[in-house]
């Protein structure tokens, strides 16, 4: 029977896996997933570029480039190592067993490797607040790694007892979070009534959109439970977080990448959009950025915009957070002048 993923256990055997600590492996083993090789086949067939390639389970014949074969085993000595990274190039493999193998993409691999040395490095964390799943596609992935060490030091730790109001809608944004534990509800007033929009849970990133867009909090967000944030000022989060995120494109390029098959993203109220909108846009309202996270094709490029370049802003740093490739235009249509229409 063929299993689902990996144990904490055998991910502690990989080479590059071996330091990492039980609360990431724990967290990885539950997005690892097995993938079984029938006897007589090639796993290296097929494997994607920037991809490492892990043996489980099962013994392996691989030839090396120039000369040369191992018999691999799972889990023991060469075995622990990628498939595709040994010492010697790897010409083909073939399985002499059927053999369970794991798939990690490098640039993952990297990611989580710096984050769990940067906060076992800091006694104020614990892992759970950066858990294997928002650094796989969130804000914190695609941080450069020079930022990381810096962008801990920055942060501070706040409690919140039940009750407390972190933020208050139509207030100046001063800070960005991050939940660390508790639950936290997210609600804003529409129509002289209270609307609950989302409830946050530890990993939870809130308070960027007025930080990105330079405007007021669109949202009040309560914990519901006692509960700890972690928080970082407007300077820092814009210094280490905001710009790394952001990938700015000037117009030409940005309609050469709608050419070449990205969408564009117009981010303004739908009465701006009907009067002036460019052609084939598809209209997201900044306030609705979070309902098209599942609507959206993440295998796609977008390009966002608006009037000056603000709400664009913050969409972008939203999406970019959920890990969409998304531009920014940079200016907004009012530096598009000329543009086809």
């Amino acid at each position: 029977m063929q299993r689902a993923h990996a144990t904490p256990e055998e991910l502690a055997a990989l080479a590059p896996l071996a330091g990492l600590s039980p609360i990431r492996l724990g967290e990885l083993a539950e997005l690892a997933r097995v993938e079984r090789v029938p006897r007589g086949s090639d796993p290296l067939q097929g494997c994607k570029a920037g991809t490492s390639l892990f043996l489980l389970r099962g013994e392996l014949l691989v030839a090396f480039r120039g000369g040369g074969t191992l018999v691999l085993v799972g889990g023991t000595g060469d075995g622990c190592c990628a498939l595709n990274r040994q010492r010697q190039p790897v010409q083909r493999a073939k399985a002499i067993t059927d053999v369970e193998l794991l798939a990690l993409e490098d640039e993952f691999l990297d990611t989580l490797a710096t984050w769990d040395h940067a906060v076992k490095s800091d006694a104020r964390f614990v892992a759970s607040a950066f858990s294997v799943a928002s650094l796989r596609q969130g804000a914190f992935a695609q941080l450069p790694c020079a930022h990381i060490e810096e962008l801990l030091k920055r942060f501070d730790k706040v409690s919140a007892p039940r009750g407390t109001v972190v933020i208050r809608e139509g207030d100046e944004g001063e800070h960005y979070y991050v939940v660390e534990s508790g639950r936290f509800q997210v609600e804003r007033l529409v129509g002289g009534a209270r609307v609950v929009l989302a409830e946050l849970k530890t990993g939870d990133p809130f308070g960027e959109e007025a930080l990105v867009s330079d405007a007021k909090r669109n949202a009040t967000v309560t914990a519901l439970t006692d509960g700890e944030l972690l928080r970082v000022g407007r300077k820092d989060f814009n210094e280490l977080l905001r710009e790394p995120l952001l990938k700015r494109v000037a117009f030409q390029p940005a309609a050469e990448k709608v050419r070449s098959g990205a969408l564009w993203l117009d981010i303004r109220y739908p009465s701006e959009y009907q009067y002036d909108k460019l052609p084939g846009a598809i209209n997201v309202p900044l306030a609705e950025v979070r309902n098209m996270f599942a609507v959206l094709d993440r295998s796609r490029e977008y390009v966002a915009y608006c009037q000056s370049g603000r709400r664009s802003a913050a969409a972008a740093f939203l999406f970019a957070q959920r890990g969409f490739r998304v531009w920014l235009l940079d200016g907004g249509l009012k530096q598009a002048a000329g543009r086809a229409s």
